[in-house]
């Protein structure tokens, strides 16, 4: 069950302080946060920054930008809809032609992990969606109804670097020919792991595709 998008997060940011003490932060100081998140970092940045400061909260998840609204009703926190790609063109928009640091926290935020609607975590028993904005393109549950086999595995191979590809994109295309498709991040994650060898390892078998349809998607 999803929970409310504004709610307080319980992201508890990586490296806090170091972060903290790389930007030197001052206050008065314009800062971007091009990739949101939960929001932890860029709460203790402002803070830190005081009011006359900035924070410019980017994210591409409608959901992270609705807890950074949230924030910036009591922060100096401006957030906006985007990838941090787009970080040039909204400063623009903003009328800032300089900044005085970015962050960028690459990877999924702990949000986007429990959240069992959107099916980044490989346990999820939602639906397989993996899009990190839902208003875009198509669930990844979708995408894997309809694409060829190959097409599939050279999609896991390039985005993934998975070595298996073929053989991965050879089992879900079974199970779509047997009429049993996949839906759920868990399907996937257990569909992968019965058919690649046994490795020894800390890195789940399934977080190459994983990480390949994330992209895709």
């Amino acid at each position: 069950m999803a929970s409310d998008p504004a709610s307080p997060t319980r992201h508890q940011p990586v490296l806090l302080r170091e972060v903290l003490d790389q930007l030197q932060l001052e206050p008065g100081a314009v800062i971007v946060d091009g990739t949101f998140g939960g929001g932890g970092h860029t709460r203790a940045i402002a803070e830190r920054i005081g009011p006359t400061g900035r924070v410019i909260a980017v994210d591409r998840d409608p959901s992270a930008v609705a807890r950074a609204e949230s924030l910036a009703e009591t922060l100096p926190i401006t957030p906006r809809l985007g990838n941090y790609c787009d970080v040039p063109e909204i400063l623009r928009e903003l009328g800032l032609e300089t900044v005085d640091g970015i962050l960028l926290d690459l990877g999924l935020s702990s949000d986007q992990l429990a959240d069992d609607d959107r099916g980044f975590s490989f346990q999820s028993t939602g639906p397989l969606d993996l899009r990190f904005d839902p208003s875009r393109g198509e669930p990844a549950w979708r995408l894997l109804e309809h694409i060829n086999e190959r097409a599939l595995a050279d999609l896991i191979y390039r985005y993934g670097e998975e070595r298996y590809s073929r053989r991965i994109a050879r089992a879900i295309v079974e199970r779509r020919r047997k009429r049993e498709p996949i839906r759920t991040a868990a399907d996937l994650a257990d569909l992968i792991r019965r058919c690649l060898p046994r490795q020894r390892g800390r890195i789940d078998p399934a977080t190459r595709t994983f990480q390949a349809l994330r992209i895709a998607v």
